[in-house]
């Protein structure tokens, strides 16, 4: 076995032999990578290419996990309330799949371990492997002499599933539910550790309730020194280009003051237990989402309409390495919009518009393929979900409806079509106009308020835009926080028809172009001249 007998601390780093070279410290030979910012002190130059180049391949510090024991030790991050509870002798056993595409192997290796040390013996049905296409040899051979390894101590406890073509998470995800045995399935990322106790208040919030889908808290595992940093508990949102977010938990659950209590999320990030019958009869997970990004949602999303619900669970901790970057997809964007639009399509009613407003895309022909939604649909008609205006109203009522939109996108001049007004320097409250690019910061926003947003859109209640006002006096427009806007009565609404002028309501001037002394054209607000705008995309006309 590749197991260290001597635990490790978590914050304990490996020493090197090469640390100087006759008293000379060896320079570090990549002063600008992520990896080398906070780590590497002492590394020969040797190392450093070798931790570099793996740094590379995986996006997250494969040399030192290398050299890490598999079994080492955690902190131990639970609420102390955690450790005085009691769970029932007759939980459900449990099916774990780890899901992954070239993973380390010392870090696979080590989710593996983990598993196996922190999951009470009779619980664990089997460990269900799902390679998604990996092409490391390590990945191979290796990989199979510590399975074999691992069965000499249990047999049969490991089950490894291999994709003949790379098919994406959710059906990654898919893959690992088919072939799990247990009454409870738990689908992790193969870049964890489980930690002390993790299995066990998960399994009881779904003996208490089958239709319950169970998160555990995710502690930090930095990608450079891999030492773990302790997380708050917090629930799972997302925004409405459906981003997965952190978002803080309840006032009702902070009122209770006690930090060990479940609390209910509106999604799930995608590391999840679920009562393995339940999840097949909502219809797993959607196999039509590819690649990366969206499938979390849609999961949570269908829970709650389908008559299940999520929930966080403080007392069970995975600690999960944030990578630096994904090796497998460096550009997740069109990926996360291909799958946000199937979601919307699927399951947002009249609200899946919002997806379109937050990716810029036209309501109507955006030209991109979901692939065939059908059967989702008749899913969904055949559980009877509820709409999704009962999930904004009892689940997730913080989401920003935008019901009062008329247009959205680029705001363009129609003197200089090549230019667009856009948020400008940040931190700054000055907009200006800049050649278009049509990302976030050139994104603007007129509404039934008579208000113009500028430079993106939140998509949270909590959350507060920067809205186009008219300071009174002068000739340069500002920026400022709409709400504050609106307490202070500054002058921040306007008349804007497609194609005319932008009129401020209360000044009577105009937002309009001139002629700059640093730049081609500037923005100005002045007297009307009888310019004209317009707006990327419309909602309804204006």
């Amino acid at each position: 076995m590749e197991v260290s007998g001597q635990k490790s601390s978590i914050n304990e780093h490996i020493p090197n032999v090469d640390q100087k070279k006759g008293n000379i410290v060896v320079p570090k030979l990549y002063p600008d990578s992520f990896l080398f910012a906070k780590w590497g002190d002492g590394l020969s130059e040797d190392e450093q290419k070798e931790a570099e180049a793996l740094f590379k391949m995986y996006g997250y510090n494969v040399f030192l996990s290398n050299q890490l024991p598999l079994d080492r030790e955690l902190l131990d991050t639970r609420d102390s309330r955690c450790l005085t509870k009691n769970y029932p002798k007759d939980l459900p056993n449990i099916s774990v799949v780890l899901i992954y595409v070239n993973e380390a192997l010392s870090v696979l290796k080590r989710a593996i371990r983990s598993i196996i040390t922190h999951t009470p013996k009779h619980l664990l049905r089997e460990i269900i492997l799902v390679d998604d296409y990996s092409t490391y040899n390590d990945l191979g051979k290796p990989l199979q002499d510590y399975i074999d390894q691992i069965h000499n101590e249990r047999p049969r406890l490991i089950k490894k599933v291999q994709h003949q073509r790379q098919m994406g998470l959710s059906q990654s995800r898919m893959t690992g539910w088919e072939h799990a045995t247990a009454d409870v399935v738990a689908i992790l990322d193969a870049h964890i550790e489980a930690k002390e106790g993790w299995a066990e208040p998960l399994l009881a919030r779904i003996k208490a309730d089958r239709a319950l889908v169970v998160s555990p808290v995710f502690d930090k595992v930095h990608f450079d020194d891999l030492h773990v940093e302790r997380y708050q508990s917090s629930s799972h949102g997302f925004d409405w280009a459906l981003w997965c977010m952190y978002e803080s938990f309840s006032p009702e659950w902070s009122k209770i003051e006690d930090e060990s209590q479940p609390v209910k999320s509106p999604s799930v990030m995608g590391i999840f237990a679920a009562d393995r019958g339940f999840l097949g009869e909502i219809g797993g997970l959607d196999g039509g989402m590819t690649v990366y990004g969206g499938e979390n949602v849609e999961l949570g999303i269908r829970v709650w309409l389908c008559g299940g619900s999520i929930e966080v669970v403080p007392c069970s901790r995975i600690a999960h390495i944030e990578r630096a970057h994904k090796p497998y997809a460096l550009d997740l964007n069109p990926a996360m919009r291909r799958n946000a639009l199937r979601v919307a399509d699927i399951w947002l009613d009249d609200y899946k518009k919002n997806v379109l407003v937050a990716w810029n895309l036209p309501l109507k022909d955006h030209g991109i393929d979901i692939g065939n939604v059908s059967k989702r649909k008749k899913l969904r008609e055949k559980l009877q979900c509820k709409p999704f205006k009962w999930y904004l109203d009892n689940v997730y009522p913080s989401l920003e409806t935008w019901d009062n939109l008329l247009g959205y996108g680029a705001l363009q001049n129609t003197l200089v079509k090549q230019y667009c007004v856009d948020r400008g320097a940040v931190p700054g409250n000055i907009p200006i106009l800049y050649e278009c690019h049509f990302e976030k910061p050139q994104q603007c926003y007129y509404n039934a308020d008579s208000e113009i947003i500028i430079g993106g859109i939140k998509s949270h209640k909590y959350n507060h835009n920067h809205c186009l006002v008219d300071p009174g006096s002068g000739s340069t427009p500002i920026l400022q926080d709409c709400q504050l806007a609106k307490l202070h009565q500054l002058h921040m609404h306007w008349d804007f028809t497609q194609g005319q002028a932008i009129r401020n309501k209360a000044t009577e001037r105009c937002l309009e172009i001139a002629p700059g002394e640093s730049s081609y054209y500037e923005l100005i607000i002045q007297r009307c001249s009888g310019q004209s705008w317009r707006i990327e995309h419309l909602i309804t006309s204006f």
